[in-house]
Formats: C-alpha cells, structure tokens, sequence
C-alpha cells in the first residue's frame, strides 16, 4: 500500500471531523460542527487561541478597511460582521463567558493636510459603496474623543465598526465546543493527512498516533500548507505576513479613548477597562517572530503625536503575530479538491472579523450543503489544479 494510503487500523478514536488549529477560526468550526451533531476533535500544536489569534487586536472593521476594488471580499466581511452580535450572544450563553465583544465604533484620524486629502477620497469611496460614515470636523471628533491632541486634521466616524477581544473570544469558544461535545487536544501536533483511496480519512500525529475521520478541516493559519500528506495539487498556498503588536493598560483605568482609532500606518484599540492594544506593522519577513525596537518605536511615535496621553501608559507586552495570507489576499474556505478535505485559512488581516461567517460555512458544508453564492467565491479549488488547468 502506498504511504499515503495509510491504514487507520491503529487509530484510538474515530471521529466525523477532525479540525487542524485550534485559533479563533478552528475553534468556532469545531463548535458550529458540533453543534450541528457531527464528533469533532480539534488538534492544536500548541495551546489552544495561542498562536496568531492571541497577538491579534480583533477589530470587527469591514468598513475601515473596505477598498473599492475588492468587493466580493468586503460582501465576506460586511455579512460576517452583522452576524457578530448574535454570534456572541450565543456564543455567551453555550459557554457561560464573556467572549469581549463591544460596539464601540471606530474613528478614521488625519493628522496633516495630506492625509486629510486622502481621508476625503476615502469618505466617498465609502459614501459611493452605501456604508456608514460621518465626516467630522476636527472639532466633532475631539469632543467624542477628547484624548486626541489638536493636531488632528480631519476624521471619519464609523459607527458599526466595533471589536472584540480574542483572547476572551478564543476561552469563550473553548467552552463552548467541550460543552457541545467536541474534544480539544492541546500539544497535538498533526505531521500528515492520511489519504486511502483518493479521500482524505484521518490524520497522523507528530507521535505517530493516527486519527481516523471522515473530513479533515485544515484550520492550521500559516502553517496550513506545511502539513504533509496532500497531494501538492490540493494545496493552498499560504505566506506568513509578520505583524508587531503592543499592549499597553492606563494606570488610572479606562477612559484615554472610547473608540477604536486609526490612522495612516497605526491603531489603538480600547478594551474598555484601561487596557489598549497598539498595532501593527505589515512585514513579509516569512516565519521571523522577533519584535525590533524599530517597529515599536514608530507605532509609538505616530500614536502619540495623536493621542499624548498614550505616552503615560504602561507597557505590558510585544510581540509578533503571522497573519496567513493567500496569494489574491482572500481567505480559502470549503471543500478542497481532495474528498474530504476542507479548508478554513488565509484570512490573512481578516481572520477574527470572518470568524463568525467562516464557522458558519464550514458547517454547512460538513453536512454536505451547496455553498452560497457568497461561499462560492472564496473555493480553496481556485489555488489548486482542479482551477488553474494543471
């Protein structure tokens, strides 16, 4: 028998799905196909929510980050957004936690007669798409927020963007899928696919554990690609895309900013408890982890020219996350073109904002539902051989 085509006759266990990763998105696959009554295991090398997940800032923000020429991926975002309030609520109530979510908005900031220019360009680009935007004086927005120095030009009020916290997000989902019924494994590390007869059945584990399972999800961020076993026209390519974060939290308790606030090359983000997240660059530097005193240096310095009340707070963390990006920047979700195989990454800046939608597709299509029309466009099939007439 070929070695791909490894037999499962030593498995442990056998489940309906097996979900590679155990991020934001793996987490909520395995929940929604619990929930729908199929056995779910979910494989995590690490701690489940710790790798790309527990650096991010979480900023639910399709409308920040709309552009005009991607407008199939800004339906993706818009449509998962609106599902987060009821997705949290639900999500609370399955886990008894908090999973962090707050409405509070998010301001565009300009800080200079050229970046007021380009802030208009973008207000009607957003204007022309039909989304929720108000131009604010500098005067408006200082009475919103009055943390932001004089020094700003113009902004942008975008009342439906809002933002939720991850590492609650990711706790919350962890309790969810154990009281669904799911079984999360933490420290299990999946070296290969196995394939028998053309379909993927299982997975083996870097301790030669083998897992059987009638669909394999691969949920696994920038290691997705890395996982051995798939047959290389099946695969979906992932780059890492490094990305420097802080966290910082006000001595004094909440109340530096109520809104999440964006200017060109930087945010802060409020948890709303004193604590604030500051971020983040965008570095094609492959699997390189490392936080430079370069990077934090100037997410410091444009922040604060702005808000100057950031320089009073205290330092709590840096790190570096890898956002999984694909080759078009949009994420891979559904069947692959290996039977069996299932796909839930490469949503590269996008992965806490799609979560929501992302589990939701991914469990209709666990139980054999036709994807949407929506869906369709975001098929891994157009990466691989099956698409691309190799």
């Amino acid at each position: 028998m070929p070695a791909e085509e490894a037999s499962l006759s030593n498995s442990t266990r056998s489940f309906d799905v097996a979900v590679i990763g155990g991020g934001a998105i793996g987490l909520a696959v395995a929940w929604r196909a619990a929930h729908e009554g199929l056995r779910v295991t979910l494989l995590e090398r690490g701690e489940p929510g710790g790798g790309t997940s527990h650096v991010a800032a979480g900023m639910i923000a399709p409308i920040a980050e709309a552009k005009l020429v991607e407008r199939s991926l800004l339906r993706l975002t818009l449509a998962s957004a609106r599902q987060y309030p009821a997705f949290v609520a639900e999500l609370a109530e399955a886990s008894g936690r908090d999973p962090g979510y707050m409405a509070c908005g998010t301001l565009l900031a300009a800080r200079d007669g050229d970046e007021a220019e380009a802030l208009d360009r973008e207000l009607a680009m957003r204007v022309q798409l039909g989304l929720a935007v108000r131009r604010l004086r500098a005067s408006e927005a200082r009475r919103l927020e009055p943390g932001v120095a004089p020094a700003l030009r113009l902004a942008l009020e975008l009342p439906d963007d809002h933002v939720i916290d991850p590492r609650k997000l990711c706790a919350a989902l962890v309790a969810a899928v154990g009281r669904a019924g799911g079984v999360i494994r933490a420290g299990a590390e999946v070296a290969e696919v196995l394939v028998d007869g053309g379909r993927a059945c299982g997975v083996r584990l870097a301790g030669g554990e083998r897992i059987g399972a009638g669909q394999v999800v691969i949920a696994a961020g920038v290691w997705s690609d890395s996982i051995a076993g798939i047959p290389s026209e099946a695969r979906v390519p992932i780059r890492p895309v490094k990305g420097q974060i802080l966290r910082l939290h006000d001595p004094a308790g909440p109340g530096l900013l109520t809104r999440v606030l964006r200017l060109q090359g930087s945010y802060i983000v409020p948890r709303g408890d004193g604590r604030y997240v500051l971020g983040a660059t965008s570095e094609e530097r492959g699997f390189d982890t490392t936080v430079t005193a370069g990077a934090v240096f100037e997410l410091l310095r444009d922040t604060i020219e702005l808000v100057p009340g950031v320089s009073e707070l205290v330092i709590d963390e840096l790190a570096a996350g890898l956002r999984p990006g694909t080759r078009d920047n949009a994420p891979a979700i559904g069947r692959g073109s290996l039977p069996g195989l299932h796909w839930a990454t490469g949503h590269y800046r996008h992965g806490i904002l799609l979560t929501p939608i992302t589990a939701e597709i991914m469990a209709a299509t666990l139980i054999g539902e036709e994807p949407s029309e929506l869906a369709a466009e975001f098929s891994p099939m157009r990466f691989t051989g099956m698409l691309a007439g190799v």
